[in-house]
């Protein structure tokens, strides 16, 4: 049977890697029917879902992957044959499949048959999701000392920290628990197709590899919910100073309540039309109300400080 190509050899490095490895683009229709008449794969039929068929079994992989500064997500899917392995992928360029190119090199062997490729494919996604985690981990770290400066409630310059100073914070925090969230959802894919692969893949040295693969995509995982976990202390810890920040902003203004509150009550006394009212005509009735209305602020402030509420 001729092997059909849907990218230039020198794209993916030798032409024997192509003997067993068909990588078809996206849009790429005319390849894609060329496909679907010759070896009998349908993606349209898979539908980014595991399904199977006589020939072939479809694995999707939606994988979170660093390219340049940017985080991106793409769908990967896999056609595994007897003979063939054909990845349906990004029209782009793909970089995360230059790492599995490069140990294919170091390993020929691999390149000898569908499951070896695959193999060093899905070796190289979850090398890519690793990568991601030591990223978003990097990002934590640099976060958890803005929240440290928010605890102790000043800046580095020593400048009183706002609320409105940790919304770049809290955005920073909520991107990078959908990173990892993402993440772990694309372990699980990689878990379940290194798995379907473990389970189609002939007995042979080859099996002891997979199973090692199936360890360090599990590993991967762990330290993507570690760091999870560590994202939604984070958050907590932010919420909670939150919290607490406008709890002591009520206060203030709960103080600044209490304080005022009798003179306002005296100057209302004050503000009402009698017609007779005895102080205007003392001699010290001006000094008399003013040194009452400062008595009647002092006492709930000292009442306040005694019981604890101004710190």
């Amino acid at each position: 049977m001729t092997t059909v190509t849907a990218a230039p050899a020198d794209r993916f490095d030798t032409e024997v890697l192509q003997h067993h490895w068909i990588p078809l683009a996206t849009s790429d229709a005319d390849a894609a029917a060329v496909l679907r008449e010759r070896l009998g794969v349908d993606f349209a039929a898979a539908r980014n879902r595991v399904f199977e068929t006589d020939s072939f079994i479809y694995l999707p992989v939606v994988l979170t992957y660093k390219r340049g500064d940017a985080i991106e997500r793409d769908t990967i899917v896999f056609a595994l044959g007897s003979d063939f392995l054909v990845t349906r992928q990004p029209d782009a360029h793909f970089t995360p499949f230059d790492k599995a190119v490069a140990k294919m090199r170091r390993n020929p062997g691999l390149t000898g048959s569908s499951h070896g490729v695959m193999y060093a494919l899905l070796w190289a996604l979850n090398e890519a999701s690793e990568r991601v985690i030591h990223c978003a981990s990097d990002a934590l770290e640099a976060m958890n000392d803005d929240i440290e400066m928010a605890t102790n409630g000043y800046d580095r310059r020593g400048r009183e920290i706002g609320v409105a100073d940790m919304r770049g914070t809290m955005s920073r925090m909520n991107a990078a628990e959908e990173i990892v969230s993402r993440v772990q959802e694309t372990q699980l894919q990689l878990a379940r197709a290194a798995r379907h692969l473990m389970a189609d893949t002939p007995s042979g040295d080859l099996e002891s590899l997979i199973a090692i693969l199936i360890a360090d995509i599990d590993g991967v995982k762990q330290h993507a919910g570690f760091e999870h976990d560590k994202v939604r202390y984070l958050q907590q810890s932010v919420m909670t100073w939150l919290d607490v920040k406008q709890n002591q902003i009520v206060k203030v203004f709960t103080i600044i309540t209490a304080v005022f509150l009798p003179p306002t009550l005296i100057a209302t006394f004050y503000g009402m039309n009698f017609t007779w009212m005895p102080e205007l005509e003392w001699e010290h009735g001006f000094l008399a109300t003013t040194l009452m209305t400062l008595v009647a602020a002092v006492i709930p402030l000292v009442y306040i400080k005694r019981k604890g509420w101004l710190r």
